[in-house]
């Protein structure tokens, strides 16, 4: 009968090891489905893919450049297609004014304009 008791009393001592680990593993478990060790795992998992993510687009953005960079500018130029619709002929008619003024100004003239007349003439006569 003694070996039956050794064998039964190591069969408590394996069941207690079980329970004990199957305890251990449960709170572990446990812990790891609270709201905070999920959001917490959640976030970490997007913050790293995140990470990988910004990596990749600097390094295609660093290869390629000048197609990225044309690309950039078409987008915004076809997002901002009717206030640019609206305004590019007030605009091209400002500048075109403005050269107009500046060829003016650049061209040498026959006659000087009346008004520069004006302001000599007076200039002429105070001096005297």
């Amino acid at each position: 009968m003694p070996r039956t008791r050794n064998r039964l009393i190591n069969a408590a001592r394996r069941a207690m090891l079980q329970r004990a680990e199957l305890h251990r593993k449960l709170g572990v478990a446990g812990e790891a489905f609270k709201p905070k060790a999920l959001y917490n795992r959640g976030k970490y998992r997007l913050d790293a893919k995140i990470d990988d993510t910004a990596a990749a687009v600097q390094k295609q953005f660093k290869d390629n450049r000048l197609p990225i960079a044309l690309a950039a500018a078409a987008g915004l130029a076809w997002l901002f297609r009717e206030p640019i619709k609206e305004h590019a002929p007030r605009l091209g008619r400002k500048l075109r004014d403005l050269a107009e003024a500046g060829l003016d100004k650049i061209r040498p003239g026959d006659a000087p304009d009346a008004d520069e007349t004006e302001y000599l003439e007076d200039q002429d006569e105070a001096a005297q």
